[in-house]
C-alpha cells in the first residue's frame, strides 16, 4: 500500500503516516486478497473524502495485459480497505506484486 501512497493528492501524508498504526480486521471473503483495515487512534486523520483515494493502481500481468486494479479506500480520514478488483476467469489469492502495479494518478 505504500507504493499506492506514494501519489501527491491531497491527505496522502496524513494516510501515509497512518500506516504503522493500520492492522487488517478482515477480509472480504475466504481467500480474498482484499481486506478491511483498522487505525489505531494514534494515526493522524486525513483531510480527505470518503471513498476511493484518487490514485489508479493498474495491475497487468507478466505479458502487460491489463487485469484489475487495486483500489484504496478512506472513511472518515482514515485508511478503511484494500480492495482488488480483477477481470480474469479466477481470483487471485493474494495482491499482485508491485513489478505488475502502474500508478494514475
Amino acid at each position: 500500500m505504500n507504493s499506492l501512497l506514494s501519489a501527491d493528492f491531497a491527505g496522502a501524508q496524513q494516510l501515509r503516516e497512518q500506516m504503522p498504526h493500520t492492522e487488517v480486521v478482515a477480509t472480504w471473503g475466504e481467500g480474498s486478497p482484499s481486506v478491511d483495515l483498522r487505525v489505531a487512534p494514534a494515526g493522524t486523520r486525513a483531510d480527505i473524502a470518503d471513498g476511493e483515494v484518487p490514485v489508479d493502481a493498474q495491475v497487468h500481468d507478466t505479458q502487460g495485459d491489463y487485469t484489475g486494479e487495486i483500489t484504496v479506500w478512506v472513511t472518515d480520514g482514515y485508511l478503511a480497505g484494500i480492495e482488488y478488483a480483477w477481470i480474469t476467469d479466477d481470483r487471485p489469492q493474494e495482491l499482485p506484486p508491485l513489478s505488475q502495479i502502474t500508478l494514475v494518478v
